[in-house]
This record gives C-alpha cells, structure tokens and sequence, in this order.
C-alpha cells in the first residue's frame, strides 16, 4: 500500500500512542476496556527499553506494534519480544504488518540486539501464517501463566 508511514514513537508523540492503543483495543475486540491514564503511558514512552512502531495512513494511525527489552545474562546483546502488533481489518493483507516488522528488525540490528521474537497462540492460524511470511522461525513451546487476582 502506498503512502504508508512507518514510524518508530518518541517521548512527543503520546497521541499517537493512544490512537495505537486504540487500534489494538479495536482489532483484539477488547470489551470494557479501560486506557491507562495519560501520565502512565508517557512514562512507557520515556522508557530507553520499550518501543513503538506505527503505521499512518492519511495522519492516522492504522497499525503497530510494540515491545519490550529483555537484558540477558547469557549475552551482553539485549532480545526484544514484540508484546502486541496489529492493524485497521480494512487495511490488513496489504503489507502493512510486514513492513512493521522489517522496521523493528532494521532497528533493533542497528542496536546490535541479538533476536526480536514474539508468540502466537497455536489456534490462531492467521497470525501463524503471517509471522512464517515475515521470516519468522517458530519454535514448539508452551507458555504458562500464573494468574496474580
């Protein structure tokens, strides 16, 4: 698709965070969703280690993604496990999601991170297929949760 932006967020750009947030909230069917508080998202934005990438579209933001960090103790090089990446339904299946993830991967080798690597629950087949397509290697594990509340 063309005239697609794909931009990585700074601290200014909390707006763009927050039409992001809502993209997920959106495309995830999120019901009764509560947006943290402005204060608290600006302060995710500051951080040095959690980054957001977005996709716009007309000066609107239609997909994205975002990550976290990991510090290892194996290694001096950082992994970065991308936690959500969606886009609009009506703007899906026009390369948009993989030129996300060849942004966030172009970025994190400048910054000499060692992988960047996300999960996909196993029943959902499109994201399974689209990750494949991305170049992404899949592994066979098990994620386990430990409900705190």
């Amino acid at each position: 698709m063309k005239n697609i932006e794909i931009k990585k967020l700074s601290s200014g750009d909390l707006n763009q965070f927050i039409e992001l947030i809502r993209v997920f909230e959106d495309v995830f069917e999120m019901k009764n969703f509560q947006i943290p508080k402005s204060e608290y998202l600006q302060s995710l934005l500051n951080r040095d280690d959690f980054y957001v990438f977005v996709s716009i579209f007309e000066d609107r933001v239609i997909g994205g993604l975002t990550t976290y960090t990991l510090r290892q103790y194996y290694s001096e090089k950082t992994l970065v496990y991308i936690f959500d990446l969606a886009v609009l339904t009506k703007y899906q299946r026009q390369g948009i999601g993989k030129s996300l993830i060849q942004g966030i991967n172009a970025y994190c080798k400048d910054l000499g991170v060692e992988e960047v690597f996300v999960q996909a629950d196993l029943v959902d087949d499109y994201a399974l297929d689209f990750y494949r397509a991305t170049g992404g290697l899949a592994e066979d594990v098990v994620h386990f949760t430990y409900p705190l509340g």
